[in-house]
C-alpha cells in the first residue's frame, strides 16, 4: 500500500510499505477514506519528537475491511471513526475515562512516572515509538487494536469531511472547555488559532460561554476562527503582557474565567526565547502557557491541549499558588466525548469542515506538511484523500 513515512526531522515521503494484518483478534484492518494533518504531527517532523521510520496519522476514517475473530460490534463494510488514542477499554483507567493512560496499549514504554523518555502514557497511533510504536492512518490501510472499544459506526448519510474531525480536534478542543468546567455564562480565552483552538471556540459556544477569545500571532487564523466560531480575536503582537491586558479590558480586570493553551511548546519564539531554551537544555518554550496563567481569573482554570514534552525552568508556581489557579491538561479522552459530539454533528448543532483550507491526494504529503508546518497559503487545516 501507499503510506505517508517520516524518515527525520523535515522528511516524509510518500513510500509503498506492506499492508497491515490482524495481529490480535479484537483489531480490524480498515481501508482509510480520509486522513488529516494534526499539529501534533508538527512536532515529529520538526524533530522536536524523536522518531524511526513509521507511518505517522492519528486523523483517520474509513470503512472495515476485515476483522479478527473477537470482534463483536463490527463486520466488513462499516464505515466507522477512530478516535485517537489506542485504549483497551478494560483497565483501571479506560475504566475511567481517561484512556489515553490506558495500562495495556503501550506495553515496552508504559509506566507510572511520566517521564521525558521513559514511562509514557497509553499508544497514540502514528506518534513514536515512545507511544506504542503503531503505524497511523497517513496510509490507504491501517490495522485498528481494540476494535471493540475504539472505532465508532457513522451515519451513511454525512459526509467523510463531516465527521473526520470527531478522530481528535474535535473532541480535544472539546476537553479543554469540558476541564474548564464551562456551565453556561463564562469568558472564555483560547490561545492558538489553529484546528483545535477553532474547535475549542466552537466547544465553549456549545457549553453556553458568554465570551470567546481567541489569540494568535497570525492574522489569517485569526479570520478563520472568527469566520468559523464567530469569536472576539486579539493579535498576538506586542508581547504577552499586551494580550493579557486586553483580555482584563474585556472582563472587568478579573481576567477570563476559562484560558486554554492550544499552542504547547513550540510557538513563534523571538532571540531571546531561544537563547533561554538553549541554556536550560528545554525544547521550545512555555510562553503561552505563562500567558494563559496571567490571563486567567483568580480561581480561574487553565486547560492545557498543546503538547509539553519536557521539564521547564523558572514555571511560575508562586503565580499558581497566589492566584488559586486550577491546572489541567494531557492528552483528550476522545473516547469519553466522541459519541456525545458525534449527535451534535448529525443534528446540525456544530459544523466541522468550515475550518478545511487544503484538501490534497495523499501523492502530495511532503507539500502538504510544508505549507502546514510554514502556515503558507492560508494553510489551517489539511485533509488527504489516500487515494490519490
Amino acid at each position: 500500500m501507499k503510506a505517508a513515512v517520516i524518515h527525520g526531522p523535515g522528511s516524509i515521503k510518500y513510500d509503498t510499505v506492506e499492508d497491515p494484518k490482524i495481529i490480535a483478534q479484537d483489531d480490524i484492518i480498515l481501508k482509510v477514506t480520509s486522513t488529516a494533518i494534526c499539529g501534533s504531527d508538527l512536532h515529529i517532523y520538526s524533530g522536536a519528537m524523536p522518531t524511526t521510520p513509521m507511518v505517522l496519522g492519528h486523523e483517520f476514517m474509513g470503512i472495515v475491511e476485515e476483522t479478527g475473530s473477537a470482534v463483536t460490534h463490527l463486520k466488513r463494510g462499516d464505515r466507522v471513526v477512530v478516535p485517537f488514542p489506542i485504549a483497551c477499554g478494560n483497565c483501571f483507567f479506560c475504566n475511567h475515562d481517561v484512556p489515553g493512560n490506558c495500562e495495556h496499549s503501550n506495553p515496552e514504554h508504559y509506566g507510572p512516572e511520566g517521564g521525558i523518555l521513559t514511562e509514557k502514557g497509553g499508544a497514540l497511533f502514528g506518534y513514536t515509538d515512545l507511544y506504542g510504536g503503531y503505524d497511523g492512518g497517513q496510509a490507504q490501510y491501517v490495522r485498528v487494536p481494540y476494535a471493540n472499544y475504539g472505532p465508532r459506526v457513522v451515519p451513511e448519510d454525512l459526509s467523510d469531511e463531516q465527521l473526520l474531525f470527531l478522530t481528535d480536534i474535535f473532541p480535544t478542543g472539546y476537553t479543554g472547555v469540558d476541564w474548564g468546567e464551562v456551565k453556561g455564562g463564562e469568558t472564555v480565552a483560547i490561545f492558538g488559532s489553529g484546528p483545535v483552538g477553532i474547535m475549542a471556540a466552537k466547544s465553549a459556544w456549545l457549553r453556553g460561554a458568554a465570551q470567546v477569545i481567541v489569540v494568535d500571532t497570525l492574522r489569517f487564523r485569526l479570520d478563520k476562527a472568527k469566520a468559523t466560531a464567530g469569536c472576539t480575536t486579539i493579535l498576538w503582537q506586542n508581547g504577552p503582557k499586551d494580550v493579557v491586558e486586553q483580555i482584563r479590558s474585556l472582563t472587568n480586570g478579573r481576567g477570563a474565567d476559562v484560558c486554554i493553551d492550544a499552542v504547547g511548546f513550540e510557538p513563534d519564539r523571538n532571540l531571546a526565547d531561544r537563547i533561554k531554551a538553549t541554556i536550560n537544555f528545554e525544547k521550545g518554550s512555555t510562553k503561552v502557557l505563562e500567558a494563559c496563567m496571567s490571563a486567567v481569573r483568580r480561581s480561574g482554570i487553565v486547560s492545557v491541549l498543546g503538547v509539553y514534552p519536557v521539564n521547564y525552568d523558572n514555571f511560575p508556581i508562586g503565580q499558581f499558588f497566589d492566584k488559586g489557579i486550577i491546572l489541567k491538561g494531557g492528552q483528550a479522552p476522545a473516547h469519553k466525548h466522541i459519541d456525545k459530539l458525534l449527535e451534535y454533528v448529525v443534528q446540525g448543532k456544530v459544523k466541522l469542515e468550515d475550518i478545511i483550507t487544503h484538501r490534497l491526494p495523499l501523492s502530495e504529503i511532503s507539500h502538504a506538511y510544508d505549507i502546514f508546518k510554514k502556515r503558507e497559503d492560508g494553510c489551517v487545516k489539511v485533509v488527504l484523500d489516500p487515494w490519490k
